[in-house]
């Protein structure tokens, strides 16, 4: 499991695929807070409306935080924002 107390502000957060899910806000508890700007309905693929709203990624997801402070999901990004949860 990841320590998610490595992961950094404004860090990029990736699909395995290498393809940007969003900006880390912070994080929050168990979870990663995404920035409001990014939305993932620009990944191809995703559905529905999230603009305008934080967005979460739960821990379970993180696979790694690389050397640069890239966050990296162990699932592809159109496959993890189906999993990313609301306030």
């Amino acid at each position: 499991m990841v320590d998610l107390s490595s992961i950094k502000e404004h860090a990029e957060v990736i699909g395995a695929d290498g393809v940007h899910v969003g900006t880390v806000d912070h994080v929050d508890g168990n979870r990663i807070k995404l920035t409001k700007k990014d939305s993932s309905a620009q990944i191809e693929g995703a559905t529905g409306t999230h603009e305008g709203h934080h967005h979460y990624i739960s821990e379970g997801l993180v696979a790694a935080v690389e050397d640069d402070g890239t966050v990296r999901l162990s699932a592809n990004a159109d496959v993890a924002v189906t999993f990313e949860e609301e306030e």
